[in-house]
């Protein structure tokens, strides 16, 4: 029976790397399509989205069934936390998808001087989802937790493209779709950085049985 239960796990875990690394494709592709207005490739990711929700959905029907067996204090830690790793990445899969079609709706007019840095927030964004599934995987706390100073830098990043979005709009009114556009895709990539953050925080409990969230927060009365 334990052999069995362990099995399963071992499957639940595996469905989850194999989501991330769909997740982590689809937003590395979602942005690139924007770089390269390349509308192929942002249908692709459109129609890969399908692919990440299903996992999302197999995760859970698997993970339902273990929590039936009852399983140890550990176990049902992991359990629980891949549940909500893989919300996140659904998530994650949803603002490549966002991304995806912005990128088409750019493509309709004419090309922005520059980029601004959404290119350094999406690899920034993408370096700590890559982070905090390799901690998950190595059920390694101490990495798990250096992600989540690096979302300020993310956070940061996005107000800079706004502010800069934002004066180009002043200078050049037949820019404003377009630094719309942008701002929904810099905004999506600050959620990446926030669901890969929210990852890392399971990790930590998943390691340490630590809730970490909101912390500094007073109690509930």
């Amino acid at each position: 029976m334990a052999t069995h239960f362990e099995d399963e796990l071992g499957k639940v875990k595996e469905a989850l790397l194999t989501m991330g690394s769909y997740a982590e494709t689809a937003v590395a592709q979602a942005v690139q399509s924007v770089i390269d207005r390349n509308d192929a490739l942002a249908e692709q990711v459109q129609t890969g989205d399908d692919i990440i929700d299903r996992y999302e959905k197999d995760i859970d029907d698997m993970a339902i069934l273990l929590l039936a067996k009852a399983p140890l204090a550990t176990d049902l830690r992991l359990v629980t936390v891949a549940m909500k790793i893989s919300q996140n990445l659904e998530r994650i899969g949803d603002e490549a998808t966002t991304i995806a079609r912005r990128s088409i709706k750019l493509n309709t007019e004419p090309k922005l001087p520059r980029f601004f840095d959404v290119p350094q927030m999406a690899a920034r964004a993408l370096d700590m989802l890559r982070d905090s599934l390799d901690a998950f995987v190595n059920r390694d706390a101490d990495k798990a937790r250096s992600v989540i100073p690096r979302d300020k830098d993310v956070d940061n990043l996005n107000r800079q493209i706004y502010r800069e979005l934002c004066a180009l709009m002043e200078e050049s009114p037949a820019t404003i779709s377009r630094c719309l556009h942008l701002m929904t895709i810099s905004k999506s990539l600050e959620r990446v950085a926030d669901h890969a953050t929210n990852i890392a925080q399971e990790v930590v409990y998943l390691c340490e049985a630590l809730d970490i969230r909101h912390e500094g927060h007073p109690p509930l009365p």
